[in-house]
């Protein structure tokens, strides 16, 4: 086959592969910068939320993208070899994926690592995620280990895809973080589905009912597991205890740490909350009311995005157990089970008669 000049396709791929070459070793010189420059365009996206949905988009699209080459590498190169007489150097398409692995960990990194509770279960998860950006610009261990064990590659590629989703869905759809979450499961079960069938018994009759099995149990896992992971587009700006409020002005008037038992059944208390989310999206969350690690009560909010200081809402407690005094908690939980925020008091015993 000839193109229009009289062209061969052989004379066409051998003009294509040293541009290739080039452009993989000009990539290379500059690929130190890349992680970098990702974990900028992330605090960026963090701060200017609203303006950065395109972007998300085109992560998002890169993560399905990366993970059908991953599948279909070898395919896809003898397919283009057949039409075109051209493949494309491994080391460019190595390159490429790496590339898409630090773009999303460096990208998602802060808005995680700002919506982390820290003295919680969700610091295991943010500091995984951050160990996976590590490993991903870190070449003997992301080529010599990680590349090596395609299962486990393939894994690694669906926990990227579990973090882009989160992150990007609430943006760019505006799905509320119970929706995002849901199907950010579903989509790392798919992603993770050749490196579960790869490690099944290949002759098995029952590897189907195998495969199945195992998604089932990792998909409940990881939504039993959904409080330690961070609700990336929902954090707190302001929060606080305090047993005076000015509603008019949507302000707490002197917070406070420690309450005594006669203030709370005299004024009650309220649990004030400031919450930042995306232009459009609408969430229902919950104030939690803990007291030595028993729940009390649990109070439905609902809030809107868009607001640079945080949507203000908070929920006023009149009754309390006759014994109130102890370690009290007001954990914010969105509908779907993640935490964004923990507000602790102490209720102060009562003297006895002096």
């Amino acid at each position: 086959m000839t193109f229009p000049g009289g062209r061969s396709l052989s004379a066409l791929s051998g003009r294509l592969r040293m541009p290739a070459l080039r452009a993989l070793a000009r990539l290379r010189r500059f690929r130190a910068l890349l992680p970098v420059a990702c974990f900028a365009l992330g605090v960026a996206s963090f701060l200017l939320v609203d303006r950065q949905a395109r972007l998300a988009g085109w992560l998002a699209g890169g993560m399905v993208l990366g993970w059908v080459w991953l599948l279909g590498e070898n395919l896809f190169g003898r397919l283009l070899q057949r039409l075109f007489g051209y493949r494309f150097p491994p080391a460019l398409m190595r390159f490429a994926v790496q590339a898409v692995h630090q773009e999303t960990f460096f990208f998602v990194l802060p808005f995680f690592a700002m919506t982390t509770t820290w003295l919680s279960g969700q610091a295991v998860f943010t500091g995984v995620l951050a160990g996976a950006g590590l490993v991903s610009i870190v070449d003997p261990v992301y080529f010599g280990r990680l590349a090596r064990r395609r299962w486990l590659y393939l894994l690694f590629h669906a926990f990227a895809v579990f973090a882009i989703t989160l992150t990007a869905l609430p943006i760019l759809l505006e799905l509320n973080t119970r929706q995002s979450y849901l199907i950010a499961v579903v989509a790392t079960l798919v992603f993770a589905m050749p490196s579960v069938w790869s490690l099944l018994p290949s002759q098995a009759w029952y590897r189907w009912v195998l495969l199945l099995s195992v998604l089932i149990a990792f998909g409940g896992g990881l939504w039993l597991l959904r409080i330690w992971v961070p609700p990336a587009t929902l954090w707190l700006t302001e929060m606080a205890v305090t047993p005076v409020l000015n509603v008019d002005r949507r302000e707490p008037i002197a917070p406070m740490s420690t309450v005594t038992q006669t203030t709370l059944r005299e004024r009650g208390l309220y649990a004030y909350t400031a919450i930042r989310a995306p232009r459009g999206l609408g969430e229902d969350v919950f104030h939690v009311w803990h007291h030595d690690g028993r729940v009390i009560d649990r109070i439905r909010l609902h809030i809107e995005g868009g607001r640079e200081a945080g949507y203000r809402a908070w929920t006023h407690k009149r009754h309390f157990p006759a014994e109130a005094a102890g370690r009290w908690k007001v954990q914010v939980i969105t509908e779907g089970g993640q935490l964004i925020g923990v507000l602790r008091f102490t209720v102060e015993a009562m003297s006895g008669p002096g």
